[in-house]
C-alpha cells in the first residue's frame, strides 16, 4: 500500500476556473500527506504525548477532523456532517486515515465548483472577517503545524519519519536536492 495515498491524483476535481485548480490540488495533496504521517503510527501509540501538557496522537488526530469541520463548515459555508458524525466510529489509525479522507473528497467537489466571486467574498472568521481564500489557505497552514507537530512524535517514537515535502533522514531518492548548503542555496 502507498501510504501517501489517501486521495488518488483521478478523485481530484476540475475547477471551475484553473486559477482555483492549485487549491484542489493542494488540499488533496496535504491530506495525502497528512493521511501518510498518521499511518506511521500504530493505534498502540494513541495516547502518547511527549509531555504532560502536550496532546496525545489521538487527541491530534481528532482535532484535525473536528477543526476541519468547522474551518470548511462554519467559516467556509460548506455543507459538513453534523460534529457528531465527524469522528470515525472505531477509532484505529485506519478508520481515522479513511475518514479524513472520506470527508475531503466531498470538499474538493463542492470548491471546484466555487466561482471567483464566492472565494474572494468576505465571511466571519472568529472575531475578524477574512476572504474565504484567505480562510482556505490559514486551514493549509494549521494541518500542516498539527502534521508536523506530529513527525516530532514519530521522530520521539523511533518510527520512520515520511516524506511529506521532500526528502527525509528516512526516505529519500536519487534526483533528491535538499537545500541543506550553500551551493545548493546558489543554484538557478
Amino acid at each position: 500500500m502507498n501510504d501517501a495515498i489517501a486521495i488518488p491524483e483521478s478523485l481530484i476535481p476540475r475547477a471551475i476556473l484553473r486559477i482555483f485548480q492549485h487549491v484542489l490540488d493542494t488540499y488533496a495533496s496535504e491530506t495525502n500527506k497528512t493521511a501518510s504521517v498518521w499511518r506511521r503510527f500504530s493505534d498502540a501509540d494513541f495516547a502518547y504525548r511527549p509531555h504532560p501538557r502536550s496532546s496525545a496522537v489521538v487527541d491530534i488526530f481528532r482535532h484535525q477532523l473536528l477543526s476541519e469541520r468547522r474551518f470548511f463548515g462554519e467559516f467556509l459555508g460548506l455543507p459538513e456532517p453534523a460534529p457528531p458524525d465527524v469522528l470515525p466510529p472505531v477509532q484505529t489509525v485506519e478508520a481515522f486515515v479513511g475518514r479524513l479522507a472520506s470527508l475531503a473528497q466531498p470538499r474538493l467537489l463542492f470548491l471546484a465548483r466555487c466561482p471567483e466571486e464566492w472565494w474572494m467574498a468576505t465571511v466571519p472568521f472568529f472575531d475578524v472577517r477574512r476572504e474565504r481564500l484567505w480562510i482556505f489557505w490559514r486551514r493549509v497552514l494549521h494541518t500542516a503545524h498539527h502534521r508536523t507537530q506530529l513527525t516530532v512524535y514519530l521522530r520521539l517514537l523511533d518510527k520512520p519519519v515520511p516524506s511529506t515535502y521532500g526528502p527525509t533522514a528516512d526516505v529519500t531518492w536519487a534526483g533528491a536536492d535538499p537545500t541543506t548548503s550553500l551551493e545548493a542555496a546558489s543554484r538557478k
